[in-house]
């Protein structure tokens, strides 16, 4: 027999940037979540709210999903489809998805755990590293400011980067990626995000003063949810398109999938839900649409290294919860060279600071 969930707990970090994302982008928000089972065995869970949001997604947990988990069996796949439909009147994604992670990864950590492994080796690795790409939240950045971070990436190793377009200056977005690409050199992978600036007239005309720079894709090129939008963007450009990081349910993912319109997609783990949709995600990507997970790279690089197919994974510069001085153990994964390991920390390998400023 399972055993049963016996207590949920949660403690909210946030931490200040050191240099802002956006102007409303100053802090990140972790929810830390504990799980203890009736066997007195603990999980370590997370949800993350990199603007908005952190208290709404902390009383769902505290309040809705506490109250309905206690008692259950502690199958995570058994029991996300339980927890989705008890909080569907609340939303069938966004707020409620990302309140979800932080019980479902708890959850895996938790099974990971019982059988003293990590989660890429509960879930079963097929390959021991994967590529990572360098990627700059670099949007109000100068020239200066932008090779020298090119620099650093190429020092690294780096044979993949991405970085953020969208000023209303055409002009400004192709000085910007002449400069990485100078720095970088012809054989270096370049990715260009959006962030949602542009309407399909903007993005047609941008990606056209983009198209000498060979890029491997567009990011969010469009509002995430314009399906009709990005049917028409499909018909006058021939640039791979990736989104999915403000998707978050299958649903959805499959809609853009089925409409041809999307290239890449990159799944959040924790704003679809967790590990338990990610994986059903995971199985969109046929039929020349691959999956590069967004962003979470302590995590994102463990399930690339159990994905049917190679991939990359994102690695923001400062965004990484080591960077954010959010962790109270090592990293379980590490990079060398532009490729990311497993260290073989059990479970999700992710202990969180009591916290912020308690580790030095």
């Amino acid at each position: 027999m399972s055993s049963i969930i016996a207590t949920v707990t949660t403690r909210r970090l946030e931490v200040p940037l050191a240099r802002p994302w956006s102007p409303t982008v100053r802090r990140v928000a972790v929810l830390a979540v504990d799980v203890t089972d009736s066997e007195g065995r603990v999980g370590h869970g997370f949800s993350w709210v990199p603007a908005i949001g952190a208290g709404a997604v902390q009383s769902l947990l505290d309040e809705d999903i506490r109250e309905f988990a206690i008692g259950q069996p502690t199958d995570p796949e058994a029991l996300w489809p339980k927890m989705w439909r008890h909080l569907h009147e609340a939303g069938s994604g966004g707020l409620t998805t990302i309140a979800i992670a932080g019980l479902d990864l708890a959850l895996w950590d938790l099974a990971a755990r019982r059988s003293e492994l990590s989660i890429s080796a509960l879930l079963g690795e097929r390959r021991s590293s994967v590529e990572v790409y360098a990627s700059g939240i670099n949007f109000y950045f100068d020239l200066r400011e932008v090779r020298a971070q090119a620099r650093r990436w190429e020092r690294r190793g780096y044979r993949a980067v991405k970085m953020k377009v969208g000023r209303s200056n055409v002009a400004h977005d192709v000085a910007r990626v002449a400069a990485v690409r100078e720095v970088m050199g012809p054989e270096c992978r370049i990715m260009v995000d959006a962030n949602q600036r542009w309407s399909v007239e903007e993005a047609v005309t941008a990606l056209a003063a983009l198209r000498e720079f060979d890029l491997t894709w567009v990011e969010e090129p469009l509002r995430a949810d314009d399906l009709p939008g990005h049917r028409r963007l499909r018909e006058e450009t021939d640039i791979p398109i990736a989104l999915g990081e403000n998707l978050y349910t299958a649903y959805r993912f499959a809609e853009f999938v089925d409409a041809g319109v999307v290239d890449v997609i990159q799944p959040n783990i924790v704003r679809v839900g967790g590990i338990t949709p990610f994986r059903r995600i995971a199985e969109l990507a046929t039929g020349g649409v691959t999956l590069t997970p967004h962003l979470l790279t302590e995590l994102s690089g463990q399930l690339a290294l159990t994905l049917p197919d190679d991939t990359l994974v994102e690695d923001a510069d400062g965004a990484d919860f080591a960077s954010l001085g959010l962790l109270a153990g090592d990293s379980p994964v590490a990079i060398d060279d532009g490729r990311l390991h497993s260290t073989g920390r059990p479970g999700l390998g992710l202990e969180f600071v009591e916290e912020v400023g308690d580790v030095e």
